[in-house]
């Protein structure tokens, strides 16, 4: 879909036809195959985003039913914060164990695949079918079945979290 571009000078933003996007964030959804050797193909939006904000480097970890995908620099910015906590209570230590032992730093192939490794794909379910969500600075990869009985939300649990997630604007 080609657009025009109104106007720029925001890093990462642009304007087209009056409405403002952010241009380097990770969204939407896709779904794809794992080879025989583990590897995914990451989808042409997000390899855009990689190139315009980031590079091809890449760090995957557990994260309960899934697994995350963070550029390095915005990992980076979480293994920073965890740092500056200082003194970590036993449960934290725990779950930084957990998510910074269990990862594993990746880097985008020529064809614009990364390795699922073996390990971290035991820990996320995942088999072979997959669906990619983009969490805007992250993305998760989910095993397609899985995702399926976990991310559906039923209209009163969905009333439920619009509640709570009333102070971030969108409702």
């Amino acid at each position: 879909m080609w657009c025009k571009v109104v106007q720029s000078g925001l890093k990462g933003w642009r304007v087209t036809e009056g409405v403002l996007e952010q241009i380097n964030s990770f969204r939407g959804s896709s779904e794809h195959g794992l080879d025989s050797k583990g590897r995914l193909n990451i989808p042409a939006r997000f390899k855009d985003v990689l190139s315009r904000k980031y590079d091809d480097r890449l760090l995957i970890t557990p994260w309960r039913k899934c697994l995350r995908i963070y550029p390095l620099p915005e990992w980076a910015r979480i293994e920073y914060a965890i740092l500056s906590r200082g003194q970590q209570n036993a449960k934290t230590a725990k779950l930084v164990r957990h998510l910074v032992g269990n990862s594993a730093e990746v880097q985008l192939d020529k064809n614009g695949r990364i390795l699922l490794p073996i390990t971290l794909r035991t820990m996320g379910n995942i088999d072979k079918e997959v669906v990619l969500l983009g969490m805007t600075t992250f993305f998760e990869v989910w095993d397609k079945e899985i995702h399926l009985a976990e991310n559906i939300i039923a209209d009163d649990e969905f009333d439920d979290l619009a509640g709570e997630c009333s102070d971030l604007g969108f409702f």
